[in-house]
């Protein structure tokens, strides 16, 4: 039994080491320049860029906090509160993601980063064209901005300093990513003994790829987090939807402002039934330190979606997952080191 587990350690070891190191140098030799990193570390930080003059992407994106902020859904501008859980932009940079929030609305890192400063709850600017405006008006944004310069021009620069700010953030590597790197000690025996229960009876895999280190799979699923609340109203739900139409920045903030639509998850972008109430995949990266967890912030703890999500996928495949309470602390145990 025990040899077993060596192998089955030491070859996801080897596997994930590979998936790992392509998956964080992708795009390394392409560093922006450091300027254009300051500038947008500048305006991650400043809270003069929103309505109330108090709030910066970093009041929800907290960096001691893996850039998430421990709370069920954002706060934004004038405690104004969203529908959706802050993701970490820790986790979300280094799994490489293609798609961004957590219906998947944007594809693009530099439309992502400019729609909450005009987002009705989260910064609360008028318009993209607000936030160059202000950026413009302040002195000591000088160094970086030219006078005169065009608001499309600076709307890009802007867009542009921000996507390499977070693309650039750094990493301590986790204790399973040293050990992906062959640091053996780097994770306990029991920790190892989560893995393979992640890797296999568990089926957490399934979703978040373990051999693929960004631990997830690219993909929208269902939940089952909050469904019953919108049953009797998915007809017409979907249907509003429809008709509206909406995509990027408008999604976006409608989707912050109505609490039933924000439940419909990627079919608001994709139109499609399959699609209903599914949400993107995070990353598992530091969540041991990204709770309340699910894309409405639902589930408290760590142990709460342990316990959520084996249940939930002995139902999506008809069969139960039997996990003990020892296999559970196990498991438990593995992902405190992601």
């Amino acid at each position: 039994m025990r040899a077993g587990l060596v192998a089955t350690c030491i070859a996801l070891a080897l596997i994930v080491a590979g998936a790992f190191v392509s998956a964080r140098n992708t795009g390394a030799s392409n560093a922006a320049p450091q300027k254009t990193v300051a500038l947008g570390q500048k305006i991650f930080l400043d809270p003069r860029l929103s309505a109330d003059g108090k709030t910066s992407c970093a009041s929800c994106h907290i960096p001691g906090s893996a850039f998430g902020d421990a709370k069920p859904v954002a706060i934004g501008h004038d405690g104004l509160a969203g529908t959706r859980n802050t993701p970490s932009l820790t986790a979300t940079i280094a799994s490489g993601r293609t798609t961004f929030f957590w219906d998947g609305r944007r594809d693009k890192l530099e439309d992502a980063v400019m729609d909450p400063f005009s987002n009705p709850v989260e910064m609360g600017l008028h318009d993209r064209a607000a936030v160059a405006s202000k950026v413009a008006s302040l002195s000591d944004y000088s160094k970086w901005i030219a006078s005169g310069e065009p608001t499309e021009k600076l709307d890009q620069q802007i867009s542009a300093a921000l996507a390499a700010y977070l693309r650039g953030l750094p990493m301590t590597p986790t204790r399973f990513e040293r050990f992906t790197r062959g640091e053996a000690n780097a994770i306990d025996e029991r920790e190892k003994l989560g893995m393979r229960l992640f890797a296999g009876k568990g089926q957490c895999g399934t979703c978040h790829k373990l051999p693929d280190a960004r631990l997830t799979d690219d993909l929208f699923h269902r939940s089952g987090v909050s469904m019953d609340d919108i049953a009797l109203a998915l007809p017409a739900l979907t249907q509003s939807v429809l008709d509206r139409n909406l995509s990027g920045n408008a999604l976006g903030d409608r989707v912050a402002t109505h609490a039933n639509e924000a439940q419909l998850g990627h079919f608001a972008v994709s139109h499609r039934v399959a699609d209903l109430e599914t949400f993107a995949t995070p990353s598992l990266r530091e969540v041991r330190l990204t709770a309340p967890y699910m894309h409405d912030g639902s589930v408290r703890t760590l142990d709460d979606a342990v316990d959520r999500e084996v249940y939930y996928r002995g139902l999506d495949t008809g069969y139960p997952i039997g996990l003990t309470a020892q296999e559970r602390a196990d498991l438990k145990a593995f992902l405190e080191t992601l």
